[in-house]
């Protein structure tokens, strides 16, 4: 079976096997703009010493309209790791859900907002992805027994650029793939973990003959 990328001309009513999905989530933020307040106030517990915020008011200081800016020489920020954790896993747990409530077989998770969203800026973007692929496991494999349609979970995750700390790659992919295989999961649900290439993992998946819907979503 081949990809030949051709239209398939359908209305949005017809029942069709091959549908994709897109399930779009609420995500958390830490990229430092006007609309990630709630997310930095939330889980960021020592945001006033990161932060310039207004002398005044005491509140973010906000530059050109959207941006808060790190103070100078500022400190690395402190999170508040139970908290996010807790949040992610009702995150995941509420998209996986619904990805099994409408019938989805094959869930596609992209992952993109863990590249510059995770707060590289303010030094926790590393905890952030890290949190983040283990909250995903531990529903997968709390909830997996449970979902009646998911068959198959696909971690199509991008490789920006290559960053290295303390011996270990810093990136999307490596955060999932390092989970995953660390603490050797359990779930009842195959997870495939690859470089972000959809066509590829579509390839792959009718390769090995699997009728399948998909749900392709992304991570804020």
């Amino acid at each position: 079976m081949e990809f030949d990328a051709g239209i398939i001309p359908r209305v949005p009513q017809e029942q069709w096997s091959q549908r994709i999905k897109l399930v779009s989530v609420t995500g958390i933020d830490f990229a430092g703009r006007i609309h990630d307040i709630n997310d930095i106030l939330t889980y960021v517990t020592n945001w006033k010493d990161v932060y310039e915020t207004n002398p005044q008011s005491g509140l973010l200081l906000v530059h050109n309209r959207r941006d808060f800016r790190r103070k100078v020489n500022g400190p690395q920020a402190k999170l508040d790791t139970d908290l996010l954790l807790t949040d992610l896993m009702r995150m995941a747990r509420l998209r996986l859900r619904a990805c099994d409530y409408e019938e989805v077989q094959v869930v596609v998770e992209t992952g993109i907002g863990l590249g510059v969203f995770a707060g590289a800026t303010i030094g926790i973007d590393e905890t952030v992805r890290a949190l983040s692929a283990c909250a995903i496991r531990k529903a997968l494999e709390e909830d997996g027994p449970t979902y009646r349609n998911i068959r198959a979970v696909v971690f199509a995750l991008p490789i920006f650029d290559v960053d290295y700390r303390n011996g270990r790659r810093q990136d999307t992919y490596q955060a999932f793939a390092d989970e995953f295989n660390e603490s050797n999961y359990q779930g009842p649900i195959p997870v495939l973990i690859a470089d972000q290439d959809i066509i590829n993992c579509f390839i792959m998946l009718v390769s090995a003959q699997m009728v399948l819907r998909f749900s392709c979503y992304h991570l804020e």
